[in-house]
């Protein structure tokens, strides 16, 4: 007689969950030692990372809030004072004129770049930047409010699985990179680190979750293959930005990198979708233990072609969103739409949106069977 289980319940009956577990292990361990192996074996010794100073030597970053705002004269200065930060006193600060147009205000904290030499033209303080410290502390603290409000200890767990992600991007892959490793050896072991730590950490180890890790697993070897293919086929070099020309002088393979980016692109929505199908597949089974493998596929699949469709919009309106101003300064120049779409900068956007949604869409239906054929077991 089959016993209906809850919904925090294993569906699987002891033995069979025995088996299964037995099956995923043989897998996902061997997995989870690469990956320890890997950031052994790719842990950056020395890199540039930090080895740059921000400024030249004599020149430091001042402090202050904006007092004054001229009115701006016809050659597109605009005169600016600042009240500097642990000294009584008013300094002119020479501004760029976008700045003040888009976002300088009265009451504004601001970094400015001091140069002694310059004290004689007048101008010796000019605008770095805006200091945001306190604003972004502010939203970070908003954000974990709301998921502990809201999601409570599971939220709470995504969170510090999100902080570790981070880390791992700091502390390993970015000084890896730096420091001339293998870019794709280093963003496959960062983002399976990456991986078993949101979803371990936010979901607990089960079989649930576990099936989560090789849908998601075998999601990003589809993404990167693609990204590999795809790189070369459309002959995308990564050269195309300011940021990425700045690391020629590290030796770094730009296409290597932009390849490295398409893979990371997909890891949160991959998570997403694997974990939200086998929580279904298990729910399912939950509600009808009487269920076939093929039956619990075919009802997955229900809601997992649901979530590709708004997966696939969520992703190309990130996209769209962060190369907006690359789409407007594009626009303006009189060429077809296709020729538009077909220039460097935006098809990087366009082959990286579709090469994340690909594997996206395959990482479901297999999944989904998984999850399937291990629920029913």
């Amino acid at each position: 007689m089959h016993r209906r289980t809850g919904p925090g319940e294993n569906a699987l009956e002891p033995g069979a969950a025995r088996r299964a577990a037995i099956w995923q292990a043989a897998i996902v361990v061997p997995l989870a030692l690469a990956t320890l192996l890997g950031l052994v074996v790719l842990w950056p010794g020395e890199s540039p990372a930090g080895s740059v100073p921000v400024t030249a030597e004599s020149v430091t970053l001042e402090t202050g809030v904006i007092t004054q705002i001229g009115e701006t004269d016809e050659v597109g200065s605009t005169e600016v004072r600042m009240s500097l930060t642990g000294a009584d006193m008013e300094v002119p600060v020479h501004v760029p004129a976008e700045i003040v147009a888009n976002g300088l205000d009265v009451g504004d904290r601001i970094e400015a770049m001091f140069t002694p030499a310059a004290i004689g033209t007048g101008t010796p303080y000019i605008f770095w930047d805006f200091e945001r410290d306190v604003p972004l502390w502010l939203l970070i603290g908003a954000y974990i409010l709301v998921v502990a409000l809201v999601a409570r200890g599971k939220g709470l767990a995504a969170v510090a699985g999100l902080a570790l992600s981070l880390a791992i991007v700091v502390l390993f892959m970015l000084p890896a990179l730096l420091a001339g490793q293998n870019p794709l050896l280093v963003v496959l072991v960062g983002a399976g680190a990456m991986m078993f730590a949101s979803i371990y950490l936010a979901h607990g180890i089960s079989i649930r979750t576990t099936t989560a890790i090789l849908g998601t697993a075998g999601g990003l070897l589809v993404t990167g293959l693609l990204a590999v293919i795809a790189s070369d086929r459309t002959n995308l070099t990564g050269t195309l930005s300011d940021s990425a020309l700045s690391l020629t002088g590290y030796g770094i393979q730009l296409d290597q990198i932009l390849i490295c980016g398409m893979i990371l692109a997909g890891l949160g929505a991959l998570n997403d979708v694997t974990i939200t199908q086998v929580s279904t597949v298990w729910e399912l089974r939950a509600a009808n233990p009487a269920s076939t493998a093929a039956q619990l596929y075919r009802q997955g699949m229900v809601v997992g072609r649901d979530h590709i469709a708004s997966t696939i919009y969520t992703l190309a309106f990130a996209y769209v969103g962060t190369a907006l101003p690359l789409l407007m300064s594009a626009a303006v120049i009189d060429r077809t739409f296709l020729d538009t779409l077909a220039t460097g900068e935006i098809a990087e956007e366009i082959v990286r949106t579709l090469v994340a949604s690909i594997g996206l869409v395959l990482a479901i239906p297999l999944t989904t069977g998984i999850a399937a054929r291990l629920a029913r077991a």
